[in-house]
């Protein structure tokens, strides 16, 4: 599978050697020179993933102390008429920054199939391996690349790769929050100018080899393409744009403490770090939500970490005045069920569910659709997959009728071919 390829391919040549032959001690200053530029042109996407189908209802509804939400009891947020869960009082304190959407209705109750919908905002096609979202947001900005790679997950992800698109939109790894990605230093015995002369050795044979092919994009000419990525990580001194340490600009990070100390928190903070320096994805991911069993105490345990960390982003983005440049939206696979089961958890349920969506070209302080008594029934406004993925385009800015081809040639928008954006999220809509 590609993504599982492209990961793989990123990490083994960082332990060892490419093509790219960019200086040691280049590799920073030109990634903060170009991320002026790129954000001038650009918008970013963060993507919080919940990992296992998280109990949306829990967190973005308002119908307590109906029996469906069980021991969820809402609070007031800083939009008049909007209520979310009381264990959210930092994201409250953001909701004129942000909007949900109440009814979302997704097809697939599996982890695997549900992922990969939500992940790639597409229904599966066995003939048509779908890219996954920020693969698709790396491709749209291929012709302003920084030396940033351009699409990057944060402790862990759900295995959905670049799809027909190829190794060169894959995701880069980073398994720990403020760590540098795995094996990017450079071997003792190696050294920065013997690692650079293996680069340029390197670049002669595979530039030799696709010539011999006469094929311009063959498999050799991808595999370069990973490599050039690679060793620029590599034989970079400088990899502060990994660290939590400081902030791009080198001051200290404002609010790294209301971030919280957690990976989630900690990594809510690096996409932001890492989309100011020029990335055009970060997902972030949190898992462990598959809560059939006792859901309500785990909430309570729980929500105060993913709080801290949405809420502490919004926040940093909106007085920093970089929100108008990245959109966040909270992504899973599936919702949970409405009605509480005899474990004292909830089960999956694609049919009705929530997400949180902020910034870019994105109107805050909004809910879109409206749910029954006990939120178990749409009464209006229903909202596809593709058209939610249609908002998250439309929120960075893409052209509406952009399209890209698949592995069979065949074009189509970026969200399918019946998505329509929620203009009522969308500023000048």
């Amino acid at each position: 599978m590609w993504g599982i390829t492209d990961r793989r391919h990123f990490i083994k040549h960082a332990a060892a050697f490419s093509a790219f032959s960019l200086t040691a001690d280049g590799f920073l200053s030109q990634l903060r020179a170009q991320a002026p530029t790129l954000k001038k042109k650009n918008k970013s996407l963060i993507v919080i993933h919940f990992g296992g189908g998280y109990p949306a209802i829990d967190f973005w509804e308002d119908k307590d102390p109906h029996p469906n939400m069980g021991e969820t009891r809402s609070a007031a947020t800083a939009v008049s008429g909007i209520k979310i869960n009381r264990l959210l009082p930092k994201v409250g304190a953001q909701m004129k920054n942000a909007s949900i959407i109440r009814t979302l209705k997704s097809t697939e109750g599996d982890h695997a199939r549900g992922t990969r919908v939500m992940m790639t905002g597409m229904p599966i096609n066995p003939l048509v391996e779908q890219p996954h979202v920020g693969s698709k947001v790396a491709w749209y900005y291929r012709d302003n690349e920084g030396e940033l790679p351009a699409f990057i997950t944060v402790a862990g992800g759900g295995g959905i790769g670049p799809g027909f698109l190829g190794q060169k939109y894959g995701a880069l790894p980073i398994a720990q929050p403020g760590r540098p990605p795995e094996n990017a230093a450079i071997p003792m015995e190696v050294g920065a100018d013997r690692m650079n002369r293996r680069g340029d050795l390197f670049s002669r044979l595979e530039s030799g080899f696709q010539k011999s092919t006469g094929a311009e994009r063959d498999a050799a000419r991808a595999h370069q393409e990973v490599y050039d990525k690679a060793l620029g990580l590599v034989i970079s001194k400088n990899k502060e744009v990994f660290s939590l340490d400081k902030d791009v600009d080198g001051k200290p990070l404002k609010f790294k403490a209301e971030y919280g100390t957690g990976a989630f928190g900690q990594g809510c903070l690096l996409a932001r770090k890492l989309t100011q320096a020029g990335a055009a994805c970060v997902e972030v991911n949190t898992g462990g939500w598959d809560m059939h069993n006792g859901i309500f105490p785990q909430l309570e345990r729980r929500l105060p970490e993913i709080d801290s960390g949405i809420g502490t982003l919004l926040k940093d983005l909106s007085e920093s005045g970089r929100l108008q440049d990245t959109v966040v939206v909270t992504l899973s696979e599936f919702g949970r069920t409405i009605r509480v089961n005899n474990n004292g958890g909830r089960d999956h349920n694609p049919g009705l569910w929530s997400v949180l969506i902020a910034g870019g070209n994105i109107n805050g302080g909004l809910v879109i659709g409206k749910t029954s008594e006990g939120a178990d029934s749409i009464v209006d406004r229903p909202v596809s997959v593709g058209d939610l993925f249609a908002t998250i385009y439309a929120g960075l800015g893409f052209d509406k009728d952009a399209q890209i081809r698949d592995n069979l040639g065949r074009p189509s928008p970026l969200a399918g071919e019946k998505a329509k954006a929620v203009t009522e999220l969308l500023k000048n809509a």
